[in-house]
């Protein structure tokens, strides 16, 4: 025999202000929880947007990024042949300077990365111009239309904003590639960007290309390898939300017993009319435990009703491979919304137990006096 559940919910009402202390602690750790996740989950996304199924990145071989790879410019350009640099440039707001990503591109780059102009123009052939990511324009100084860029010793006008999806691709500086060889490291591409008429013939392309022996390079489809790129930030990011909500979560937790240990307290006559009655012990334990529950279930939903104002938030971090800024925006998803609330339901059955056992275990006739 099981007591109703409206039992449970009618002794909640009746401590207001012990079960909203209780809930709001809940509520904090998973508004924290949710907040941290959400800001890896947004950079891997950035990442992972940034590679398409269908194309294919070719970089020297034994290279794990961009950053160290370097392909002989001979014959014909494949499709999109890049420069990839790092340069400096000052912040808008405060002083110094950050590392963001300048890429040499042809006029192929724009069709195979899916790249659309959003302000201005591209860039023209034979000119120092420049067009930057949209993501950056407002973090970094001298990026809006008319304005001039000076790095590599060279004043670059700025013609143009593109957007890429929301990918790490918008936080970067793109010019034309014979403007950027001269300047930056030679008559040598870091990558060249391949589009599949046919996705399924990857494999036969990468034993191609891996194996002509007057290539040293290697093959990847380009969404595992900026997958790949975002593995190492996204781990370092979980690893830091589950350790800091572990902390909180501790307090939340204790919370819960003190809550629970004092409605065992203030109700122990009931809870020997419902022995009396005929529920058993473990029924007790049920409901108090459910009861505990209940009251960490309606703070996870309040923590995630606290986080999800910021998503779509754009922040920055730094990406390890490339050592270049990356601006991407926290991505609350309806997962990580459920998560939150199962992580605070847990929450509340761990502090719930003990006081639920103690009820369970009341004798009656002491229970009565």
């Amino acid at each position: 025999m099981k007591i109703p559940f409206v039992y449970n919910l009618r002794s909640i009402g009746q401590r207001p202000v012990s079960t909203a202390m209780t809930a709001l602690g809940v509520s904090l750790v998973v508004a924290v929880f949710v907040a941290m996740l959400a800001l890896a989950n947004g950079f891997r996304a950035a990442l992972v947007k940034t590679g398409l199924p269908g194309n294919v990145i070719v970089l020297r071989r034994g290279a794990a990024s961009e950053m160290e790879s370097g392909i002989s410019r001979a014959g014909r350009p494949l499709v999109s042949p890049e420069v990839f640099v790092v340069i400096n440039i000052p912040r808008a707001v405060g002083e110094g300077v950050n590392n963001v990503v300048a890429r040499g591109v042809n006029d192929e780059a724009f069709a195979v990365r899916n790249i659309h102009i959003v302000a201005g123009r591209k860039f023209e052939s034979g000119r120092s111009e420049i067009i930057i990511g949209k993501k950056i324009v407002p973090r970094f100084a001298h990026t809006a239309i008319g304005d001039t860029l000076r790095f590599a010793t060279r004043d670059w006008l700025v013609v143009g904003h593109f957007e890429a999806g929301g990918s790490a691709l918008e936080s970067e500086v793109w010019g034309e590639n014979e403007q950027f060889m001269p300047v930056f490291r030679g008559e040598v591409f870091q990558s060249v960007i391949l589009r599949l008429t046919d996705p399924a013939a990857f494999d036969d392309l990468k034993r191609a290309l891996e194996g002509d022996q007057r290539l040293t390079v290697q093959a990847q489809r380009e969404s595992t390898f900026y997958a790949g790129q975002s593995t190492v930030l996204t781990r370092i990011l979980t690893f830091l939300a589950v350790m800091i909500t572990s902390v909180m979560a501790v307090g939340a937790v204790f919370g819960a017993v003190n809550t629970m240990y004092a409605a065992v307290s203030s109700r122990t006559p009931e809870i020997a009319v419902l022995l009396t009655l005929g529920f058993p012990p473990r029924s007790v334990l049920a409901s108090f435990l459910a009861e505990s529950a209940a009251i960490a279930f309606l703070g996870g939903v309040a923590g995630g009703l606290l986080a999800l104002p910021i998503n779509g938030i754009v922040t920055s971090t730094t990406n390890w491979n490339s050592f270049s800024e990356v601006a991407f925006a926290f991505r609350v998803t309806p997962g990580l919304l459920v998560g939150g609330v199962i992580f605070a339901v847990v929450m509340g059955v761990v502090g719930g137990f003990f006081p639920a056992w103690r009820a369970a275990r009341l004798q009656v006739v002491q229970a009565l006096r």
